[in-house]
């Protein structure tokens, strides 16, 4: 069995969905090929095939393409086919000549099974894997499902009508798709993020007077940080003692915005912009958190929680897209409404509150649940059966 996965870059080695999925894969004696736009110089895990490049000097365009065009030559049936396809979807002669010059290195393969690693990432290659006679599967992850439709109503109509095989990382984002218009009949398979448990360092007892909350995500609004900012700023009017720590970056926008609700609100004192830390410093931090908050507006997933649960955390998230999915409410983690700070700063008062037995028992039951249903290998051998098992 090959499979082709379609990316933009080369995973680097910290990006463990894709670097285990290729290693998992290899070990049950499937090959692996890479398409991306772009390949980093030390990645040798699996053979990788580079887009070509569009040049911004138009005679140069011109020549590329030509060579381009010479090296198809060969697969001359592939690029009838692909022409035929395209055409039947009314594509013009012009939008077909880019098409089949940036998809060329993959009418060049010879795989059974192309998977865009990201559902935006098959938008201008929808008629690929039928051109070429393999199978073609797409991943839904979270912007794609939850923010790029958003923007681009109707954008994956194309892709549903050619797509073979759905892979989703929850059954909320495939359930949006199939809103979108994804058939209820197209196959598909749930396989979530997961965590590498000898890679994480135990967890450590707190023991301190100071609550230290912890939120790794991006400074963007769909993170729901200004959430949590109101609830950091209640818990503060209440005299709670609390440190705040978020770990992530964003544009200079985002975070003199944040920087700026954070003076408005007192908390200077209390909130610790850490910006984008390394993994291992990442999970230092979160060897010391007394709660893990992810008060998102809207989730596909989310590993950091897995991560966070999988460290003895105590979870508190909100009760949107994947994350219902993520925490059992009440058993392995709390959620709360999305949006509401008032709920958020109550239940991290209660959480607190609790005894250190039950805290212990709700934080052995999170990390038992991450180790035995969201573990590495457990995630490896899902996508074996994902290309193996028959449509």
């Amino acid at each position: 069995m090959r499979v082709g996965i379609v990316l933009s870059n080369t995973p680097a080695y910290s990006e463990t969905f894709f670097i285990s999925k290729i290693k998992g894969l290899q070990e049950q004696g499937l090959s692996v090929r890479l398409f991306v736009q772009k390949k980093s110089g030390d990645f040798n895990l699996c053979p990788v095939s580079i887009a070509p490049k569009v040049h911004s000097f138009a005679p140069l365009q011109v020549l590329k393409m030509m060579f381009v065009f010479c090296t198809l030559v060969p697969y001359a049936g592939r690029v009838i086919s692909f022409i035929t396809l395209e055409r039947n979807e009314n594509t013009s002669w012009g939008a077909l000549s880019k098409k089949i010059f940036l998809n060329a290195h993959m009418l060049r393969s010879g795989v059974d099974w192309l998977h865009f690693g990201f559902a935006t990432q098959a938008l201008g290659s929808e008629c690929v894997a039928r051109a070429i006679k393999a199978n073609m599967a797409v991943s839904f992850r979270g912007f794609d499902i939850n923010v790029y439709p958003v923007k681009n109503p109707g954008c994956y109509l194309k892709v549903w009508k050619y797509v073979d095989k759905v892979h989703s990382i929850s059954e909320y984002l495939r359930d949006s798709a199939v809103g979108m218009g994804l058939s209820e009949d197209t196959p598909y398979q749930i396989i979530t993020p997961a965590v590498a448990s000898d890679a994480l360092p135990m967890p450590k007892s707190a023991h301190t007077d100071v609550t230290q909350i912890v939120t790794i995500a991006r400074l963007n609004w769909i993170k729901g940080i200004d959430v949590a900012l109101k609830a950091m700023a209640l818990l503060k009017q209440e005299d709670f003692s609390f440190v705040y720590h978020i770990i992530g970056d964003g544009s200079v926008k985002e975070k003199e915005r944040y920087a700026f609700e954070v003076y408005e609100s007192s908390l200077s004192e209390d909130v610790v912009f850490h910006g984008k830390m390394s993994h291992a410093k990442t999970l230092s931090l979160l060897q010391e958190a007394t709660v893990y908050v992810q008060p998102s507006i809207n989730e596909g997933f989310c590993n950091a929680v897995l991560e966070a649960q999988a460290m003895g955390a105590l979870v508190i998230a909100s009760d949107v897209g994947g994350l219902p999915e993520n925490i059992i409410d009440g058993e392995t983690g709390w959620l709360f409404p999305v949006q509401d700070a008032a709920a958020l700063a109550k239940k991290i008062k209660q959480v607190v509150a609790l005894s250190d037995v039950e805290k212990h028992r709700i934080s052995e039951k999170a990390r038992t649940r991450v180790f035995e249903d969201f573990s590495i290998e457990k995630q490896q051998q899902e996508f074996v059966s994902f290309y193996t098992e028959s449509l």
